[in-house]
């Protein structure tokens, strides 16, 4: 909303506070003035001129030769390259000296060998927007009403010598997009009074009665609807003063009919509309739903399609506005314009907004009926409208409204004690201070026994609840004042739960192992949806997707890792290494909202060690990619709850895929991207991991448990075992672990063998066992004894040989 300060000044006292301190007290008290600009601040020295001849320039078809009457002794040759100059016009001049926007200073100086003592200006030439100038001036210079003095201040005419408060207004504080409803809020701060403009309307004795009748189909939709007529008006010009003020507030100039409906807008916040009355076609106004389908020429040449949910205005046959939004051309007010049919409704903000947002039409009437009109208003602006276009426009108001009247209109009644507010806020304000800003505010206010009873006026839709009232003390007694206190009372220290200090632990870690955290979206395609999935469940689908690539919620977060590690492999970056802690989205089978849950992903490709000084290079492969997760679990204390399984599963390599076991149930998988989806995607030799945060996090975890340092010698025994290949190597650890007892602490892989001098089916896997007592020295026989043990069980169990 843009706020001019003089303007202001004819409703509110503002007599030794300058705008921009008045800024300052507006924004302290609860609306925020995004800025003060003073529009003549950078501009000097333009006058106003009288045109006494004009002629086409001697050397140049384009330019005119003007003698100019400045109010000074001699009027002054100035050259101007305008069309529409012409001898009798009262225009802007820029005198020698003078500077215009953008530091531009105008010298004496000689065109085509003509002199010329000063610029004839344009409206733009002087700071105004192109598309906030009259039609008629818009490609040319701007010319003043007959009445202005030569020699005055054009940049006071013309209202450059303002300064525009532009206030950012949240939605509840509709009541600030009127001149009032910031004249009412101002003179709550500073204690002042509102002056309101005056209203007497001579009309002469025919009944408005007589030329229309008004029907409302939709009640609910259009609760209010007020009509009155003008006759004989003269479209012309609208004065210079209402002109300067429209273009301020950022409203282009029309005619004097069509310029009072939007002064209205701004000084009430109440929208009119101004029909051509002798093209309406009938004498009937209903108002009523549109059909499916139905057309109407708007304002803007535009042939909108209707829906049945639009509100329309009709002469009883035919669209000729759409309700709140815009007029429509076949009605329009035009230069042949004699009789007016002037409108006030109360519409339906929804049904308003529904229908600027089908026809992608936001206009200053459909703000204010969005976010709510003063019902109080709609009679009283139309009164003032009809006041303006007798007194602009020449016109003769008929006797009367007409109108469909169906609104209720109860005002808020709030009932506060001053103990609540004192006690929300902190403070001790007395019951008469409290009393004095609800006056202030032009609040009805009754006192009983330290409590308020609040009569809010219409114009103040946002207060309703005692929170509300609270609110406006505060701000009218001033934030700053209210004092600081530290919090009272016991206090506990924040901490990390398990979930949160486990998670915090395997970020620390993953990123310590070299891989860098990514963050995806949860959206994905239909496509995508379902792939790698731990738990196979049927996709859900947005009801309004912004694309299809957007249209689902994953249930796995390696799709859209895999796409990560794809573009970064496209833009040479050879070695990716991510991980990411998401969430994926599961259906419910009671079609409520979807289960959400936690999952863990990696992916890695390239090489994961390269030391060429040393002519060192380790590509990533599947134990890689094991082996940081075995890390995760002994830093989360459950490697010994977990183990591994080959599986096969859709889009995975299916010789070097493994399921992840925690206590006996699948929380995820780690292995190699299937080759043909790595082709597929270009992607190089690529491995991924997911799995289920929850278990993990969740699983009972051991106490840690400290031992001393052995003091006695370990003994080391080698093995070679020669096994099917279908036979698992951790399966077979789980044999020789078993079979060990107390004596055996520590086995290890060390070798696997499949190839030459080894029989067809078969393969060779070396342990190494470690034996010892924490308490003595160890004997031979003992040791060969638990060593012979272990070689009966692999062979019992797993069929394994000693390799020769």
């Amino acid at each position: 909303m843009f706020v001019s300060y003089k303007w202001l000044q004819e409703y509110v006292d503002l007599n030794g506070i300058s705008a921009e301190e008045l800024a300052d007290k507006i924004t302290r008290s609860g609306i925020e003035v995004e800025g003060v600009e003073h529009k003549a601040s950078t501009i000097k020295g333009v006058v106003v001129g009288h045109v006494l001849e004009c002629e086409k320039h001697p050397n140049a078809d384009k330019l005119n030769k003007c003698l100019v009457d400045l109010g000074a002794e001699a009027p002054v040759q100035i050259i101007c390259g305008a069309k529409n100059v012409a001898k009798g016009q009262k225009v802007a001049v820029a005198i020698p000296g003078a500077v215009l926007p953008g530091n531009f200073k105008i010298k004496k100086s000689k065109l085509r060998g003509e002199e010329s003592n000063g610029m004839i200006c344009s409206l733009q030439e002087l700071g105004i927007e192109g598309k906030l100038i009259p039609k008629e001036y818009s490609e040319g210079i701007f010319v003043f009403p007959n009445d202005v003095e030569v020699g005055s201040d054009a940049l006071a005419l013309l209202n450059l010598d303002d300064k525009i408060l532009e206030l950012g207004l949240t939605p509840n504080r509709s009541d600030c997009l009127s001149m009032l409803g910031v004249a009412y809020e101002v003179a709550a701060i500073l204690g002042v009074d509102v002056k309101l403009p005056g209203i007497n309307v001579k009309e002469v004795s025919e009944k408005a009665s007589e030329y229309i009748s008004i029907k409302v189909e939709v009640k609910e939709e259009n609760p209010l609807y007020v009509a009155k007529i003008i006759k004989n008006v003269k479209i012309g010009p609208s004065p210079l003063w209402m002109q300067t003020r429209l273009m301020s507030a950022g409203i282009r100039p029309h005619n004097n009919v069509v310029d009072i409906t939007n002064y209205i807008l701004l000084e009430y916040g109440q929208p009119l509309h101004a029909f051509d009355y002798n093209k309406l076609g009938s004498k009937e106004i209903v108002v009523r739903l549109a059909h499916e389908g139905e057309k109407i020429i708007t304002l803007d040449d535009a042939e909108r399609t209707l829906k049945a949910e639009h509100l329309v205005i009709t002469n009883g046959k035919e669209p000729v506005a759409l309700a709140g939004v815009m007029g429509g051309a076949n009605s329009e007010v035009s230069d042949s314009t004699t009789t007016v049919l002037l409108e006030s409704a109360y519409f339906n903000g929804q049904t308003v907004r529904n229908a600027s947002k089908d026809h992608g039409l936001r206009s200053e009437a459909s703000a204010r009926f969005e976010k709510g009109v003063d019902p109080n208003r709609i009679h009283e602006a139309a009164e003032r409208a009809a006041q303006l276009m007798a007194e602009y426009a020449d016109g003769e108001v008929l006797e009367g409204i007409v109108e469909e009247n169906t609104l209720t209109i109860e005002p808020a009644i709030v009932e506060i004690s001053l103990k609540k507010i004192n006690g929300v806020l902190g403070m001790n304000i007395s019951v008469n201070e409290v009393a004095e800003m609800f006056k202030r505010l032009q609040f009805d206010v009754t006192i009983e026994n330290e409590s308020f009873i609040v009569t809010v006026p219409t114009r103040r839709g946002d207060i309703t609840i005692e929170e509300d009232l609270i609110e406006e003390v505060a701000r009218l007694y001033g934030y700053d004042n209210l004092p600081t206190t530290l919090p009272t009372g016991a206090s506990i220290p924040g901490e990390l739960n398990d979930a949160q200090r486990k998670r915090r632990a395997v970020k620390r870690f993953l990123e310590g192992a070299g891989l860098y955290q990514a963050v995806t979206y949860s959206l994905t395609s239909n496509e995508k949806s379902t792939k790698y999935a731990i738990e196979k469940r049927e996709p859900i689908r947005l009801a309004m997707p912004m694309s299809e690539e957007r249209s689902h919620l994953r249930l796995s977060i390696i799709p859209e890792l895999l796409d990560v590690v794809s573009y970064n492999l496209a833009r040479k970056n050879d070695s990716v290494f991510l991980y990411e802690i998401g969430s994926v989205f599961l259906k419910t089978t009671d079609h409520k909202q979807p289960e959400e849950y936690e999952h863990l992903a990696g992916a890695i490709t390239g090489l994961w060690h390269s030391q060429l000084w040393q002519g060192e290079k380790k590509s990533v492969d599947f134990y890689v990619a094991k082996g940081i997760l075995e890390g995760i679990f002994d830093k989360l204390g459950v490697s010994k709850s977990i183990s591994y399984q080959a599986a096969k599963i859709e889009g995975m390599h299916p010789g070097r895929t493994a399921e992840i076991i925690l206590n006996g149930n699948v929380i995820g998988f780690v292995g190699q991207v299937h080759p043909q989806v790595q082709k597929d995607m270009d992607l190089k030799e690529t491995y991924v991991f997911e799995l289920k945060t929850k278990s993990i996090f969740e699983s009972d975890v051991q106490p840690l448990k400290y031992s001393s340092i052995p003091r006695f010698p370990s003994i080391t025994r080698d093995i070679a075992l020669v096994v099917d290949s279908k036979v698992e190597a951790g399966k077979l650890k789980e044999i020789i672990e078993e079979a060990g007892g107390n004596l055996l602490k520590e086995v290890t892989i060390f070798d696997l063998y499949e190839g030459e001098h080894m029989e067809p089916g078969k393969k060779s896997i070396a342990y190494s066992l470690k034996y010892f007592d924490p308490e003595r020295t160890l004997t031979d026989e003992e040791v060969v004894k638990a060593h012979d043990k272990v070689l009966k069980a692999v062979k019992e169990q797993a069929g394994a040989e000693l390799r020769g």
